[in-house]
């Protein structure tokens, strides 16, 4: 996506300091006890990461694969006279290579899941989005969408739980993914851009260049148990705007022009040192 899709304010869901604002349906999105959010958190998290779980399948089938390839070729230039003992040493070089990629992957997965809160720290919100790309674009070449970034320089960092954040991104993402579907192949577009915002805020947003969403659907799009989804379980915008609160932010949708959608979170920014 070669230029930023142009999208106008609307339907934000209000930080701790104002009531949530919204257009249509009253917005419930106070924030359950801890316990409780927990829980529902966790739930949420597997089940984003289940409609991964294909493209994860494929991104890790390819290191597996590269692996047995290249053990395979160990084992017929072992099987040769003569054979030159540095093509050996490429080959499991080679195969280190992928088993570290695979791990990684895997690694990856793993913090997403953990039930287990991390403690919150100062880190770069780009530096979220770029943890997660290798997942979020696997997702993304099963779909058939190319993924683009557009990260602002020089942001302020933002003091959160990493996972919680990225599991926010994951939700954007997947709900992007979703909207294309009924694009025809090779059409749809997903990009991330992270920018300043007023009152010292950080904006992360997903955007897509699907059908976009109705304005009345839009007004109930973080309610709890909403969903536009035959399946859906109406909980991974609801968690997403609760992450947000507990973080003293906000999240919120604006439709793009000429057609798509925008879901961000804003989140404050650290006072420089």
């Amino acid at each position: 996506m070669n230029a930023n899709p142009k999208d106008s304010p609307q339907h934000v869901v209000g930080t701790p300091a104002e009531p949530p604002q919204s257009s249509g349906a009253e917005q419930r999105s106070h924030a359950p006890p801890a316990a409780l959010h927990g829980r529902l958190l966790q739930v949420s998290r597997m089940a984003t990461i289940g409609e991964m779980a294909a493209g994860v399948a494929h991104e890790l089938n390819q290191p597996l694969t590269a692996i047995a390839n290249y053990a395979q070729a160990c084992s017929r230039l072992l099987s040769r006279p003569g054979t030159d003992p540095s093509e050996l040493q490429q080959a499991l070089a080679e195969i280190t290579a992928e088993a570290a990629r695979a791990a990684d992957i895997i690694r990856r997965l793993r913090a997403l899941s953990h039930s287990r809160q991390s403690d919150r720290a100062p880190v770069s919100v780009n530096a979220l989005v770029r943890e997660v790309i290798d997942l979020v674009e696997s997702d993304a070449r099963l779909h058939g969408v190319p993924v683009s970034l557009d990260l602002a320089n020089e942001l302020p960092n933002v003091l959160v739980d990493a996972a919680q954040i990225q599991h926010v991104i994951l939700n954007f993402v997947r709900n992007g993914l979703e909207a294309l579907a009924s694009r025809p192949s090779g059409a749809g577009r997903l990009l991330i851009r992270t920018a300043a915002a007023p009152q010292h805020e950080v904006e992360l947003a997903v955007i897509d260049n699907g059908p976009g969403i109705t304005a009345e659907t839009a007004g109930r799009l973080f309610d709890p148990f909403f969903s536009t989804k035959e399946s859906g379980t109406g909980m991974g915008l609801a968690i997403s705007n609760t992450i947000a609160r507990m973080h003293g932010g906000s999240v919120g949708y604006r439709p793009v022009l000429p057609a798509g959608a925008c879901f961000y979170i804003l989140l404050p920014g650290q006072a420089s040192a």
